[in-house]
């Protein structure tokens, strides 16, 4: 039997009012906690929130500025800019990458080389920012891209500003080349305080002028708003703030001078520096061979970049700032200027050649490169026939001390500070040096042969070309400069870099005269440069050099036919024109190239004559590596041959090719 239960009305009755209560100041809370919250955001952080919105509405779209130009001091361009299409993918947009670019392939052209590329530059890149999968696209290939870009998401076709250089490889050292930017370039952007500037750029300068005046020849990025839609497309531009273009640069160097140089230089390996005596300025700086900087612009491929850094010539190093040689006889000026200065010698002494120098006490000999010695030689007969033994007996009286103290004022062994990084400094050794190095002392002998620029003594072109230059201008040192001006982007002005004195050497007029002279006669008959200097329209002052690669042993002549290419002695010539005013000083190396009067001095010859005459250079010297060079006996300048020397000796290995 079931039990009835009795509802009673007013019960139920209160407690549906209690709930309805609750759920009441439930709903008012609720809405008091809303309400603050709109207060909040609408009132107290309107500001922000406005900002916000605002920001996301509009977009700020870095506008990079174009690059300046680089000139030669003729006008002639060096490096500039040209505009042409790019493909670029934005990742985060476009989808499956690999199926969007099979269908890109279908429609322009993309290489595996390409593909490469657009791979590496992903990784290094964010999923936001465009990446280029092709560039320099034709006219043809863009409109083919236009009439399907509904296809592809994501990817766009965008005119870019892409560098140029005319030139190839014949300014490659000099003029350099821009790179993409990497993440060692973002660091340093970082740490210098410039890397906004540099948002929406891909491209820095990785070398030569490039780098050394990038502040300059990069410019100011500019910004543009763009209002953007919910799905973050453009719609329309708002407003900007143009970009900047760099600075033109302007340079001292002759660029048709710098062709003459590599023409004539032919199919040898070596440097060629020239620089005008009056202010420094860099006329030719030419490191041969080169490069296509051009390759580099992009990112260099695998290919190409094995190519160049495993070739034997090894195009990529600088060897007029880089390659540190024996100077070899080309010293031989400055050490008899050192004579005169230091009271060692007078213009009238003389000395008897036997052919060989020994040092007291011993027996061991210093040979001439005249095997039979010269007979009676003064200071500038030294000078015009080059003769060795003259300058072992001058290096024993000074002393290394001597030689080191008043060489280094004429900038051996210290950088020039030529406006291009990456200069070595050289070699001009010394005792305390020599303890620091080999914890050994320093022996007679080897003061002996560093009278004639061999042994530990090492120099760059660039080095002696500035102290040619100080010969030159007697005494006075100019930094080697290749900025000449620059002309601001803004108001179209010109600025001109002002010649730098770096230093000036305390030398008597009387002494510079005697050995300037000796210097004219060695181009005139009876001169070791008396082929190269035959039928000069102007006086001209010259030295040649021999350098040694390896040591000979005792009784042994040096036979090219018998010597590996790479052992040959180096060549080497200075001079600067017109003896009595001179406009140009070079310096010429040529790697293994035998004799420095047949080889690299009808080289600086055909390079003055062009400089002072416009006269342009017939058959360049040709290289032939297999033959003796024709060398007159009597013009000889081989360098010493030592008894009982090793056939290689520690400090020769270092002076062999540090290029």
């Amino acid at each position: 039997m079931k039990t009835l239960r009795l509802i009673n009305p007013e019960l139920e009755f209160l407690r549906y009012r209690r709930r309805l209560e609750l759920a009441g100041y439930i709903a008012a809370l609720l809405f008091m906690v809303l309400l603050g919250r709109f207060f909040w955001l609408q009132v107290l952080q309107y500001d922000r929130y406005q900002s916000m919105a605002e920001n996301n509405r509009i977009a700020l779209v870095p506008a990079p500025p174009p690059r300046g130009v680089i000139y030669d001091r003729n006008g002639a361009v060096l490096a500039q800019n040209y505009s042409a299409y790019t493909l670029e993918i934005t990742p985060d947009k476009a989808g499956d990458l690999e199926e969007t670019l099979a269908r890109l392939a279908e429609l322009v052209e993309i290489t595996p080389g390409d593909l490469r590329r657009f791979r590496r530059l992903l990784g290094e890149s964010k999923g936001f920012e465009s990446v280029a999968v092709r560039s320099r696209l034709s006219e043809e290939e863009v409109a083919r891209f236009a009439v399907n870009r509904y296809r592809f998401p994501g990817v766009e076709v965008r005119a870019r500003l892409f560098r140029q250089y005319p030139y190839s490889d014949t300014l490659a050292h000099v003029v350099g080349y821009i790179g993409r930017i990497n993440q060692q370039d973002k660091d340093q952007l970082q740490a210098d305080g410039q890397d906004a500037n540099y948002r929406g750029t891909d491209h820095i300068g990785k070398a030569g002028v490039e780098a050394s005046y990038e502040h300059w020849l990069h410019g100011r990025t500019g910004v543009e708003r763009v209002e953007t839609d919910s799905g973050g497309r453009a719609v329309r531009v708002l407003s900007r703030d143009p970009p900047t273009s760099g600075s033109n640069i302007h340079l001292h160097l002759d660029a048709r001078l710098q062709q003459v140089a590599a023409e004539v230089f032919g199919d040898y390996r070596g440097a060629l520096v020239a620089l005008d005596p009056r202010n420094g300025g860099v006329l030719a700086l030419m490191s041969k061979p080169g490069f296509d900087p051009n390759l580099f612009i992009d990112g260099i491929d695998a290919a190409n970049w094995k190519e160049l850094n495993d070739a034997f010539e090894r195009p990529l190093i600088n060897r007029a700032l880089r390659g540190v040689y024996p100077p070899g006889s080309t010293i031989k000026p400055f050490m008899a200027l050192a004579g005169l200065e230091l009271g060692l010698r007078q213009p009238g002494d003389s000395i008897v050649d036997p052919g060989y120098f020994s040092l007291p006490g011993s027996r061991h000999r210093y040979r001439d490169w005249k095997k039979d010695g010269h007979g009676i030689v003064d200071l500038k007969k030294s000078v015009v026939v080059s003769c060795d033994t003259y300058y072992y007996r001058l290096a024993n009286q000074m002393g290394i001390e001597n030689m080191h103290r008043f060489l280094g004022q004429f900038g051996f062994g210290e950088r020039s500070g030529v406006d291009l990084d990456g200069e070595l400094a050289g070699l001009l050794p010394s005792p305390a040096w020599k303890k620091r190095r080999f914890r050994q002392p320093w022996w007679p002998g080897e003061t002996v042969i560093a009278g004639i620029g061999q042994g530990y003594t090492l120099a760059t072109p660039m080095q002696l070309a500035v102290a040619t230059m100080a010969l030159a201008n007697d005494g006075v040192v100019y930094r080697p400069m290749l900025l000449r001006a620059w002309q601001d982007a803004e108001t179209g002005r010109m600025h001109y870099a002002a010649p730098q004195v770096v230093g000036r050497i305390p030398l008597k007029s009387r002494h510079v005269a005697v050995v300037k002279q000796a210097m004219v006669e060695v181009t005139l008959p009876g001169g070791t440069a008396a082929v190269a200097g035959a039928g000069a329209a102007y006086r001209f002052a010259g030295k040649t050099g021999t350098a040694q690669v390896i040591g000979i042993k005792q009784g042994a002549r040096y036979d090219e036919k018998r010597i590996a290419a790479h052992h040959r002695d180096h060549a080497l010539f200075i001079a600067f024109a017109p003896a009595d005013a001179p406009k140009i000083a070079v310096a010429v190396m040529v790697e293994n190239g035998g004799h420095g009067s047949s080889t690299a001095a009808p080289i600086a010859r055909k390079v003055i004559d062009y400089w002072l005459l416009g006269k342009l250079p017939g058959a360049p010297v040709a290289a032939a590596p297999a033959q003796e060079a024709p060398v007159d006996e009597e013009s000889e300048d081989t360098g010493p041959v030592l008894e009982d020397a090793p056939a290689t000796t520690p400090a020769e290995e270092g002076a062999a090719h540090a290029g």
